[in-house]
C-alpha cells in the first residue's frame, strides 16, 4: 500500500503532467500549443505552463481530501473539493495575470484526484484500480449535479456560459460529463490512445493529436456552442471526421489538413476547449490505470 503522502503527490503530478502532455501537443487545430496560440489573443504556451506550475498543491490537496474520507455519501466529498477549487481558480489567475487557461480542468482532474485516492484508500474497492472503478466513484460522488445546477435554474439574466447553453439547447456540458463518469473519455479517446501507445509505434505527441481528433468529432463541445453556434459545432466535427478519415496526424495528408484546419479556425475565431480538456482527462485516466490499492 503507497504511504498517504505519496499517493497523494503521485496522483498531483500525474495531474500536472497531463496538462503538461495536452498543451505540448502539436499542432491543435485552433487551440494553444507549442506552434501557436490558435484562435486564442490572451494566452500563449508559456501562460499554460505558469498555470499548471500553480495548481500542483490544489491536485495534492484534492488527493489528500479523497483519502481522508470516510463517509458513506459521496457527494459530501464533492462539496469538500468546492473551496479547495475555489481556492486554485484564484491561484491559477494570479499566475496567468487574469486569464482563464484550466478552469474545467481544475474542475475535472481534480475530482479524478480525489476519486482515485478514496478508491486507493477504501478496502471495499477492487485491488486494481481502472478507469471504470475510478468513473463510477466519480458519478458516485456527483449525482445529481446537473438537476441542482441547472435544471433547477430560476435566473434569466447573468448566467455563466454554461448556464445559457443548458438554457438555450439543453447542453449539460463537463458537468454531465462528470455525472456520467466520463462517458464520452471512456468509449472513444481511451480506446484509440491506448491502441496507438501499445503498437509502440508512434511518438506521445502524435497519439495525443490523433486522440484530440477523435474527441472533436462525438464531443458535444460548449466551448465552441459557446463562441458561435451548434452549426459550428456541426462543421468542426464533420471536419475533424475528414481529417481522421485521410489519417490524421499520422499521414502526410492528414497534417496538411490539421494545419489547414488550424488556419480556417483562427480566422474563424474557433476553439475546441471542450475537447482539449477531454484530452488531458483521457491522459490522466490512463496513467492511473494499474494504480496500487490495498486489498
Amino acid at each position: 500500500m503507497m504511504p498517504t503522502s505519496l499517493l497523494s503527490e503521485s496522483l498531483a503530478q500525474q495531474a500536472v503532467l497531463a496538462l503538461l502532455t495536452e498543451v505540448s501537443a502539436s499542432p491543435k487545430p485552433g487551440l494553444v500549443d507549442r506552434l501557436d496560440r490558435g484562435a486564442h489573443k490572451d494566452m500563449d504556451f508559456f501562460t499554460f505552463m505558469s498555470s499548471a506550475a500553480s495548481l500542483s498543491g490544489y491536485f495534492e490537496r484534492c488527493a489528500k481530501a479523497g483519502d481522508s474520507f470516510h463517509g458513506q455519501d459521496l457527494r459530501i466529498l464533492f462539496e469538500n473539493l468546492r473551496p479547495l477549487g475555489q481556492e486554485a481558480e484564484r491561484a491559477m489567475f494570479a499566475a496567468t495575470g487574469g486569464v482563464n487557461t484550466h478552469k474545467g480542468l481544475i474542475f475535472s482532474l481534480g475530482i479524478i484526484c480525489a476519486a482515485a485516492a478514496y478508491c486507493c484508500t477504501t478496502r471495499a474497492i477492487v485491488s486494481r484500480l481502472d478507469e471504470q472503478v475510478i468513473c463510477k466513484t466519480i458519478a458516485q460522488m456527483t449525482k445529481g449535479l446537473c438537476a441542482r445546477e441547472l435544471a433547477s435554474l430560476k435566473k434569466s439574466t447573468g448566467l455563466t456560459v454554461g448556464e445559457r447553453l443548458y438554457k438555450e439547447w439543453g447542453m449539460m456540458g463537463i458537468r454531465g460529463e462528470v455525472e456520467a463518469g466520463f462517458p464520452t473519455v471512456r468509449a472513444y479517446a481511451l480506446p484509440i490512445y491506448r491502441k496507438l501507445n501499445s503498437s509502440q509505434c508512434y511518438h506521445v505527441n502524435d497519439i495525443c493529436v490523433q486522440t484530440l481528433l477523435q474527441l472533436m468529432v462525438v464531443n458535444e463541445d460548449t466551448n465552441i456552442v459557446g463562441r458561435h453556434d451548434r452549426e459550428m459545432l456541426a462543421y468542426v466535427q464533420q471536419y475533424a471526421k475528414q481529417v481522421l478519415e485521410a489519417g490524421g496526424i499520422l499521414s502526410e495528408r492528414g497534417v496538411a489538413m490539421i494545419h489547414q484546419m488550424n488556419d480556417d479556425f483562427v480566422q474563424q475565431n474557433v476553439s475546441p476547449g471542450g475537447s482539449a480538456d477531454l484530452l488531458a482527462v483521457t491522459i490522466m485516466l490512463e496513467s492511473l490505470k494499474g494504480l496500487s490499492s490495498p486489498k
